[in-house]
């Protein structure tokens, strides 16, 4: 999710490198971030090649940062 909130939109082979992960593993990450709402996808071809692209619906960016809130908050607890 922190790649989406500092990108409009990012592909999936990017997104793939930049968090050094599998195809498989990021599919079903990819999967359970779509399913409760917080990435939205589109599809669509470079030449003849697909192209899929993610991006931050404003459900997953408000549980986004109430995730780093409560992390925040979490680390200030133990200082």
């Amino acid at each position: 999710m922190s790649a989406l909130m500092v990108n409009d939109a990012i592909n999936f082979n990017d997104l793939k490198e930049l968090i050094n992960v599998t195809d498989g593993n990021l599919a079903s990450h990819i999967r359970s971030l779509e399913e409760n709402g917080y990435i939205k996808i589109k599809k669509g071809f470079i030449g003849r090649k697909t192209n899929t692209t993610y991006a931050a619906t404003k459900a997953g960016e408000k549980a986004f940062k109430e995730h780093i809130a409560a992390l925040e908050k979490m680390i200030r607890s133990i200082e």
